[in-house]
């Protein structure tokens, strides 16, 4: 429980610390990772060269899968099941892009609530999936149907 209530912490932390900095540092470290992930991806021909990498877009899915993902951890072990970790990660992407409102050069997207909303939905899923494929795995090797 200490483990899962950490990690949700970090991923908390991570996300509302991401949307605290100002629009030109931010926009510097999107640029830079954006440079090296092309840079990568264009060597091993994994990416045209006029394809344009939506890296904003993507890491907000990113970092709200990771949070589905322990929110999901979280409310499973608290035995409150999935829909209050989806709201609970639903309310977590409005109050990211609340934070921004007061952060120079920021702005809300409710587009970016659509996205983050997708990732907790896809990491709650990636979860519950995983968890049913072991809980059938353990069952069949201890010999139940």
């Amino acid at each position: 429980m200490t483990i899962c209530c950490a990690l949700t912490a970090l991923c908390l932390a991570f996300i509302w610390g991401n949307s605290l900095l100002p629009g030109n540092v931010s926009g510097a470290i999107s640029d830079e990772v954006e440079h090296i992930l092309e840079t990568l991806l264009l060597e091993v021909e994994a990416l045209p060269e006029e394809s344009p990498v939506p890296l904003r877009k993507a890491a907000h899915f990113t970092e709200f899968t990771a949070l589905g993902l322990c929110l999901t951890w979280l409310f499973g072990m608290l035995r409150k099941g999935r829909l209050p970790a989806f709201l609970c990660g639903g309310a977590v992407a409005c109050v990211d892009e609340s934070i921004q409102i007061f952060v120079p050069d920021r702005g809300p997207s409710l587009g970016d609530v659509g996205i983050d909303t997708c990732g907790v939905l896809t990491g709650l899923l990636l979860l519950s999936i995983g968890y049913h494929c072991l809980c059938k795995r353990k069952k069949r090797h201890l010999g139940g149907t």
